[in-house]
């Protein structure tokens, strides 16, 4: 098992409501859709087969990103929050799936070297892991192929896996990447032109 390649999921269907209804997985970065960033990452990170889930502006991310071999999955519920979008991606997951990190496509600051601590924690036998940004829980996160259908049954509006990791407290390993890795993710003009440069009265 240790040597089984652990698969990414990215969620990546949200609207950017308070971006103006930008779509998040479009949003410039570096010159590119935000989503391409964030599949970047995970695979120098050294995930295997990675999943993306779309929700808004679906057709128009499959036209503009380029996301290589990654199977991309529309979730039609996706304005009813996150939690929808985990559940199809976990649905997506290969069968022998040991365990999926999850990042989501708004945290440009999360980094392979963040990535890569947190496949580690999991081969050296934690079944839960979070990154860690000064012994806060952040993102991404890393969910055991065990507890693959408790946290599909969890996510509801926009919890992801909080349910999970609530009720798994005292299994889940904090994997600290404050020294590598920002948590903050993109949700506003504000935050869209600190990471960007953009003018947010133009955003």
């Amino acid at each position: 098992m240790a040597d089984r390649p652990i698969p990414a999921l990215v969620l990546a269907a949200g609207g950017g409501r308070r971006l103006g209804g930008r779509p998040k997985a479009l949003l410039p970065y570096r010159g590119r859709p935000l989503v391409e960033h964030a599949l970047g990452v995970v695979r120098a990170g050294g995930c295997g087969p990675t999943v993306a889930v779309l929700g808004a502006a679906a057709a128009e991310v499959r036209e503009r990103a380029e996301t290589g071999d990654c199977l991309l999955v529309d979730n039609p519920d996706w304005a009813g929050g996150m939690g929808s979008s985990l559940r199809a991606g976990l649905a997506a997951l290969p069968a022998d799936a040991p365990a999926v990190l999850v990042m989501l496509v708004d945290t440009p600051g999360v980094t392979a070297a963040a990535v890569r601590r947190l496949l580690a924690a999991h081969r050296a036998g934690a079944g839960l892991a979070a990154a860690a940004y000064g012994g806060r829980r952040g993102h991404p996160v890393l969910i055991g192929a065990r507890f693959f259908a408790e946290a599909a049954a969890g996510a509801v509006g926009d919890a992801g896996a909080r349910a999970l990791l609530a009720a798994h407290a005292g299994e889940l390993t904090l994997v600290e990447c404050g020294d590598v890795a920002t948590p903050d993710d993109l949700d506003t003009p504000e935050d869209l032109a600190r990471w960007t440069g953009a003018d947010p009265k133009q955003s």
